[in-house]
């Protein structure tokens, strides 16, 4: 884990407001002390969540994508930090594990042009080297009895989810991808688009479904992969059910559900796909805010979700003045999955 940096209680006190007569989840989250071991501490812990960021855009960069997704993490945090503890949710249900250390990395690769075929390639290889940090950290928490919330970070990093949970399961887990675009892209070298396919063909995805692919976005060729892989891939669209109404919303999930729930799985959320929040490909057609909360709330609640991920969420290409909303966007959905998923048993 040395390539892990523990939030501290320090750290919390700066971006936690305090205010009388109330209790913020900053109050109440837990963190670990620097004296101890990170996987004992987070066994013994009574909290059944852990938070991790993973403040990097390279596997972005890497994919011909806008950098900003590295900026998430500041502003999710500080929006967690903020929200009410109460009856709905508390703030003593998570802990606090921290961020990867990818300063180093983004500092070698600031420079660096995909469209140099040398340097995408330098682009790749840091994401590779990326991976191994993620799935190691992710393995870590599974293998302590936890459920991580991540937030990224590129979509890249679902590999790392992935095969850490698998490592930590002793076998293949699903995924369920709530995206505008398959992520399932040649196995071309690492980036953000193929973060599920190399999964995959490594044999740690065994299921996955993509929820509201855009048909304008999603090329030929992955669609005849998809199709040939159909007993293990399946996807629905966004023009289907949200504009042509040749599918209802909650049969898709159900139908969704139905493939992926008889193994563990992990719920990928990739802010792209929500019209009008900056990303790195950020759209102005999708799903509502409101569609997708509904989608986390709805498979959090089974007891097979193993894992959450919202990624690629940019508050650096936001206006100064929308700047924050993503980070409360972010907010809005942790605490809507630990709202479906938590049961008192845990505690």
């Amino acid at each position: 884990m040395e390539k892990l940096i523990r939030f501290t209680i320090a750290d919390l006190a700066k971006i936690t407001n305090h205010r009388s007569g109330e209790i913020k989840f900053g109050e109440k989250m837990h963190i670990i002390p620097k004296d101890k071991d990170i996987a004992e501490y987070m066994k013994a812990c009574e909290a059944p969540y852990v938070l991790f960021g993973i403040p990097e855009d390279i596997g972005v960069r890497a994919n011909y994508g806008r950098p900003g997704a590295a900026s998430a993490w500041k502003s999710a945090i500080k929006s967690i930090a903020n929200i009410q503890h109460n009856r709905f949710c508390k703030g003593s249900r998570i802990l606090v594990l921290g961020t990867l250390d990818v300063k180093d990395r983004m500092e070698a690769v600031k420079d660096l042009d995909f469209n140099v075929i040398d340097e995408r390639m330098k682009l790749s290889q840091t994401v590779a080297e990326i991976d191994k940090d993620v799935a190691h950290i992710i393995f870590t928490i599974v293998s302590a009895g936890k459920i991580p919330i991540v937030i990224g970070g590129g979509h890249n990093n679902a590999y790392g989810n992935i095969k850490g949970t698998a490592l930590a399961k002793g076998k293949p887990i699903n995924a369920i991808n709530f995206d505008a675009h398959s992520d399932f892209r040649i196995l071309e070298g690492r980036h953000s688009g193929n973060g599920f396919s190399y999964a995959f063909e490594e044999g740690f995805l065994k299921k996955y479904f993509i929820f509201g692919l855009h048909e304008s976005y999603t090329s030929k060729s992955v669609l005849d992969v998809i199709k040939k892989l159909d007993d293990r891939v399946r996807y629905n669209t966004y023009d289907e059910v949200g504009i042509r109404k040749d599918k209802n919303f909650d049969a898709e999930l159900q139908g969704a559900l139905d493939f992926i729930k008889y193994d563990c799985f992990g719920i990928e959320i990739d802010l792209d796909a929500v019209p009008n929040i900056a990303s790195s490909a950020m759209t102005n057609s999708g799903y509502s805010v409101a569609e997708t909360r509904l989608f986390i709330n709805y498979f959090a609640s089974h007891p097979n979700a193993a894992y959450i991920h919202i990624c690629e969420g940019a508050p650096d290409l936001a206006t100064e003045n929308y700047a924050h909303l993503v980070g409360k966007l972010i907010g809005y959905l942790v605490t809507d999955f630990i709202k479906a998923n938590y049961k008192e048993t845990k505690e």
